[in-house]
């Protein structure tokens, strides 16, 4: 699938001093699909006002100035965790300081706590539990639903999926169908980390690897549950390891369709075994936007997510190829653990001032991208 060339007037409008942009611009401008060369020269192109520029074009093609967001809770039920991922500062074992597990009432009043409005999904994540068993998530999904039957539930990571298959003795595609039985509507796209062996055995040894991921991922997708995709930037990968990824990515969109969105994720080092590393800048926050939306031309929406690179550089992001700056959040618990500095949570009113300014037009969706319509403390959705 390749990207519709954009207007004569923006080709004529570009410019560059990089040579090596030169052919890539072309490429984008007529609406052919990029490299892996191509990918990594806009990695080291100095010239990050072309990148930007460039994928911006791409993204008024798509969207024009309208920006995404949604008022949406995340709910993580556990934070006890077998793996001992070098990147997490939010895992713990069961006999830690620190160390929580919701039962299912607690995570029942916690989803309907906090927002000041009525959210359209709940998105839940958790630690890898040794003890709790694959009943625990089906009952815990089939009661918010029964709660809250309008909210859309967005749950469960491909890691997820795995370690609860082997746990229940199931395969991925019976234990998937049984999590769609249940009441899941869609899948986060958390970690995919970085798919290259090399990387995910130093920051994450104890995850699926970027083949099980993937393959975890386009079983989703056959039965219908569409998904996100993330990338985790910023520690011990170099820009061949990201383009790969994103390749990766790229092909099975190809194959699938059902990634909705791409959300690069900015490391967080804080409290971890990799602290010693600096934090994203953000140009490369906002670099990797760019990249993600010029190299991943089968995704519909590039999220900028606010929790990890702040709301100001969201805003830029805004520019710089995202449609989407995420949700109101309400409580997010992994990245803070990890240091993030953001508020934990945003209202309505404060992300539709952020798209604003940055000069978009506010679009609030569900977790599908249809209109939302607000009433009050009701809303509708366009279907």
């Amino acid at each position: 699938m390749s990207m519709h060339s954009v207007s004569a007037r923006a080709r004529h409008d570009f410019f560059t001093e990089d040579a090596a942009l030169q052919p890539i611009a072309g490429k984008v401008l007529r609406g052919e699909r990029l490299n892996f060369q191509d990918g990594l020269a806009l990695y080291r192109s100095p010239d990050i006002l072309a990148v930007g520029w460039l994928a911006n074009a791409v993204r008024e093609r798509l969207h024009g100035d309208t920006a995404y967001f949604n008022v949406n809770r995340h709910i993580n039920p556990t934070n006890v965790c077998v793996a001992a991922c070098r990147l997490c500062a939010f895992g713990r074992k069961k006999d830690m300081p620190g160390a929580y597990t919701m039962a299912l009432e607690e995570a029942w009043s916690s989803a309907a706590s906090g927002s000041l409005e009525a959210v359209t999904e709940f998105h839940i994540v958790g630690g890898l539990h040794p003890d709790l068993p694959f009943a625990y998530f089906l009952d815990l999904v089939r009661g918010l639903k029964e709660r809250f039957p309008q909210v859309h539930i967005k749950a469960f990571t491909m890691v997820e999926v795995a370690y609860l298959a082997k746990r229940a003795k199931l395969s991925i595609a019976e234990t998937l169908q049984q999590m769609k039985d249940a009441g899941v509507d869609s899948m986060p796209g958390g970690g995919a980390e970085i798919f290259a062996d090399r990387v995910r055995h130093i920051i994450c040894d104890h995850k699926i690897d970027g083949g099980e991921w993937l393959e975890t991922a386009r079983l989703a997708h056959q039965i219908g549950l569409r998904s996100n995709a993330t990338m985790l930037y910023g520690h011990v990968e170099n820009d061949e390891d990201r383009v790969d990824h994103m390749l990766r990515l790229r092909a099975l969109q190809d194959e699938t369709g059902g990634f909705q969105t791409f959300i690069p994720l900015a490391f967080h080092p804080a409290n971890t075994a990799l602290e010693h590393l600096p934090v994203t800048t953000g140009l490369e926050d906002i670099r990797q936007i760019a990249v993600g939306r010029l190299l991943l031309d089968n995704f519909a929406h590039i999220k900028t997510y606010w929790q990890m690179v702040t709301p100001k550089i969201a805003q830029i992001a805004l520019r710089f190829g995202a449609d989407d700056i995420d949700g109101t959040v309400v409580e997010e618990k992994i990245y803070h653990d990890a240091g993030a500095e953001t508020p934990q949570g945003l209202r309505r009113q404060d992300l539709i001032r952020l798209i604003t300014e940055a000069g978009r037009v506010p679009f609030e969706r569900d977790t599908l991208y249809r209109a939302v319509t607000r009433t009050e403390d009701t809303f509708t959705i366009a279907v």
